[in-house]
């Protein structure tokens, strides 16, 4: 025998001599219990509204496997299981924790850091910095930072050492960390 959904219809159609169960249906069930196992949900969450979204999801597992649950004085005992399932399962996958506050934490804009415009006055102040170094250490920053060649390759194309490569890059970069037209554009 099932036991019916709606009290109303079932009860008005049942005969009077027909044996009623403690919980003939969830929503009775849910009316009844409530208050007992909302206790039980704020009992594990420090906060109400989180108590209230726990016994609403631990109640929705119960509501899908009500017609398995043979016993139904052992409800309470089922709920609960899955209040406190459900609530372990929420610690397991919380990773970060969430903080309101008055303001969004957003980067300050950096001025013509989008505009195009900007950027290519950038590029051209670099460019004129560039053509100020000596032919030498010229070739160097442009074979090393523009052509992305390694020092190894950097000197092997230019024939000289290493060691070279590296004072001489090293040197132009101070030189160009100097330069008054770039100063301006820092």
């Amino acid at each position: 025998m099932t036991t019916p959904v709606c009290n109303r219809a079932s009860n008005a159609a049942a005969p009077a001599t027909t044996q009623t169960l403690p919980y003939p249906s969830f929503s009775s069930y849910v009316r009844a219990r409530q208050p007992v196992l909302l206790r039980t949900a704020r009992s594990l969450t420090a906060n109400p509204s989180d108590a209230e979204d726990l016994l609403q999801t631990a109640l929705t597992k119960t509501y899908v496997a009500w017609e398995r649950i043979e016993d139904h004085r052992a409800l309470d005992g089922y709920v609960r299981r899955a209040l406190l399932n459900t609530r372990t399962s929420q610690w397991r996958k919380r990773k970060v924790d969430e903080f309101a506050c008055d303001e969004l934490p957003e980067p300050e804009p950096v001025p013509g850091e989008n505009d195009p415009a900007e950027k290519q006055a950038l590029h051209d102040a670099m460019w004129r910095a560039i053509m100020r170094l000596p032919v030498r250490q010229r070739a160097m920053v442009v074979l090393r930072y523009y052509e992305d060649l390694s020092e190894a390759q950097t000197a092997e194309v230019l024939g000289v050492s290493v060691g070279t490569v590296k004072s001489a890059v090293s040197r132009a970069l101070g030189k160009l960390r100097e330069d008054p037209e770039l100063g301006l554009v820092r």
